[in-house]
């Protein structure tokens, strides 16, 4: 079968854009670029091919998959090594919640939890 998707951006939508970016940058190693003026207002995150495009909730507060279902994560992004990126996450104040580990689905992957409570997962197909 031809290869025709390649990447996927998710978007947040979040009751303030500023301070979510902010965690981003900060404790995520994220660079953003606002959009602010716009007629919607956005900003756009980027790290390496990831991107996550932050925009208004209209107030409205951000309810996790895992709080919504009991499991499961909100974004799932795939790295080539989890274990530097979680040791670097967590020295710049992240929120681990699950720390390396392999799954019965043949991954290795840890958690982080961001600042609004979204569950972010990190994790690659390990080849056997």
């Amino acid at each position: 079968m031809e290869k025709i998707t390649s990447m996927t951006h998710r978007v947040f939508p979040t009751p303030n854009i500023e301070r979510t970016s902010e965690f981003y940058e900060k404790v995520m190693g994220f660079k953003s670029v606002q959009y602010l003026d716009d007629e919607e207002p956005r900003i756009c995150l980027y790290r390496d091919s990831t991107e996550i495009i932050l925009t208004k909730s209209n107030g409205q507060q951000v309810i996790p998959e895992v709080k919504l279902h009991g499991h499961w994560y909100d974004a799932y992004f795939i790295t080539a090594n989890q274990k530097k990126l979680q040791e670097e996450l967590k020295n710049a104040g992240a929120n681990i919640v699950l720390q390396l580990f392999h799954t019965e689905y043949n991954h290795q992957e840890f958690v982080v939890e961001d600042i609004d409570g979204r569950w972010i997962c990190f994790g690659l197909k390990e080849d056997k």
